[in-house]
């Protein structure tokens, strides 16, 4: 199952992937987020299917690489910059969810642990993006040293 795509295109800053990436980590978290809220609100729903989604490999399609980034122009030094738009991560029956007696799979301890881990590491990825936009706003204002 894939949800709808309702963010706008993601622009490409051109300078700093980072910013980008950072973007999408956002993006991917919010809506892993959304995913385990459903399946705490469906915990008392008969024959409800716990569903799943899987960040590591939805990030990585979504910053369009594998284990290692590609060459660009037959030079190991190179770095092929990626844009990062928004994906539609697949969202799927979690396949260890054990069925209670009423057909339904959720094991709603289990969801707030991962709901207490996704906001972490979702705040985790906030705090890192304003950390990295102070940085770009130093240098932008103060940083320069000619006044």
């Amino acid at each position: 199952m894939r949800l709808p795509d309702t963010r706008g295109k993601m622009s490409d800053s051109g300078f700093d992937p980072v910013i980008g990436a950072l973007n999408t980590s956002l993006n991917l978290r919010l809506t892993n987020q959304n995913v385990i809220s459903s399946n705490i609100a469906n915990a008392d729903t008969p024959n409800y299917k716990a569903k799943t989604m899987e960040f590591e490999t939805a990030f990585r399609e979504a910053l369009q690489v594998g284990n290692q980034l590609p060459m660009a122009e037959g030079d190991p030094k190179h770095i092929v910059h990626r844009t990062t738009d928004p994906v539609n991560p697949e969202i799927y029956d979690d396949p260890n969810g054990v069925e209670s007696l009423d057909g339904n799979t959720v094991d709603r301890a289990a969801e707030m642990a991962k709901m207490s881990e996704n906001q972490l590491l979702y705040d985790a990825s906030a705090e890192i993006l304003k950390r990295k936009l102070g940085m770009l706003k130093y240098a932008i204002s103060e940083g320069g040293g000619n006044r």
